[in-house]
């Protein structure tokens, strides 16, 4: 079959779009045609199709509210989609699902629409919220299906009549596996704390900063893996409480995983999430994992087993699971084993490829179509 991806931008390589990059390889290793949309040029489009992924740049797809150039967006799109007149859409993100819907009309090609976290959700500026549910609320009945990445997702688009609930499954994002020799000592010392997120929101690097700076009198160094609009703002703030020796600005890096496996802790602050792959990465590695409590993180992260999880903007919280795992090697080690156990368990990637591979194949018999 001809599956065509769209991505809201290409200017970052984010959570969506390596999951769409993963997906697009694995079904061509099947024997499928693949073509990937993505907002104008950027370092995921030049990652596609460095692996042989077909790549469309599309001028208009940005991702800020723009009456007039959303219009020219859709338009472009749906121009694109009727050449190409794929078998089955698959939409990632608010704007390209959003336009995706729109153009898709008509096409009698299956829509599945994976927001990777819905805009309206705790967190996010509640003017901002409401007007997002009302358009996601609109445009629902435009899916076939809605995949959310965490059960947090689907439960709350449900809350908020966001489609019915037959509209919704969940499926959990899941990681390729690395070999073995990438694999961390979480017990060793002295450790390194690892980071991965763009300097702008939903990240929070401010209360991670502030938690640190009470960390002194300990032994750490903190790794940052992003780039991003806010990174000289950060690296600011990181000189002013005095820890800029301690942290190390890394950019963007396509050797994530030989540097976790060079940490000993992982950590995610954020304002407002849905399952991060950052995440799955850290327990990929086997790292204990402090989190903020956002999104789906409590699906992958359990209290007291593979880590912690604190209340969002909880400089206190967060402060004492620090203090706490950067002074006791052998809970590290204990956290660290917990997460690679859950990882092989329940986030793998050719778990998550099954599960989609059942969901196209359903979606691709004729049936009832859900409402």
């Amino acid at each position: 079959m001809r599956v065509v991806f769209v991505s809201t931008r290409s200017d970052a390589i984010g959570g969506s779009n390596v999951h769409i990059r993963d997906m697009a390889l694995a079904l061509i290793e099947r024997g499928h045609e693949v073509i990937v949309l993505g907002g104008q040029a950027g370092v995921f489009a030049e990652d596609v199709q460095s692996r042989g992924i077909r790549y469309v740049p599309l001028q208009f797809m940005v991702r800020e509210i723009s009456p007039w150039t959303d219009l020219r967006g859709f338009l472009e799109l749906r121009t694109q989609l009727r050449r190409i007149r794929p078998d089955l859409l698959s939409l990632h993100t608010a704007k390209a699902g959003v336009l995706g819907r729109l153009a898709g009309l008509g096409l009698r090609a299956p829509t599945i629409y994976t927001p990777h976290g819905w805009t309206f959700s705790e967190g996010v500026p509640k003017r901002s919220a409401m007007l997002y549910r009302a358009i996601e609320r609109m445009l629902a009945p435009l899916a076939t299906r809605i995949v959310n990445v965490c059960q947090a997702d689907q439960d709350l688009a449900v809350r908020y009549k966001v489609g019915t609930p037959a509209k919704h499954i969940t499926i959990h994002n899941g990681m390729p596996a690395v070999r073995s020799g990438l694999h961390a000592q979480p017990g060793a010392t002295p450790v390194r704390i690892n980071m991965i997120a763009r300097y702008e929101e939903p990240k929070d690097h401010l209360t991670l900063f502030r938690a640190l700076s009470s960390c002194l009198d300990l032994e750490w160094h903190l790794d940052l893996i992003g780039s991003g609009p806010l990174e000289a703002a950060t690296r600011q703030l990181a000189s002013e409480l005095g820890i800029s020796e301690r942290v190390s600005f890394l950019g963007l890096r396509t050797d994530v995983a030989e540097l976790l496996a060079q940490s000993q802790l992982f950590v995610l602050t954020s304002r407002w999430e849905g399952f991060p792959r950052s995440v799955l990465e850290a327990m990929r590695a086997g790292l204990p994992v402090i989190t903020s409590r956002v999104g789906g993180v409590a699906e992958a992260v359990v209290d007291d087993v593979n880590g912690w999880i604190v209340p969002v903007g909880d400089v206190a919280a967060l402060r004492d699971k620090l203090r706490g795992l950067i002074k006791n090697p052998a809970v590290r080690d204990r956290m660290g084993s917990a997460s690679r156990q859950r990882f092989e368990q329940n986030f793998t990637f050719d778990q998550m490829l099954e599960k989609y591979l059942q969901l196209y194949a359903s979606l691709m018999r004729p049936g009832p179509e859900v409402s």
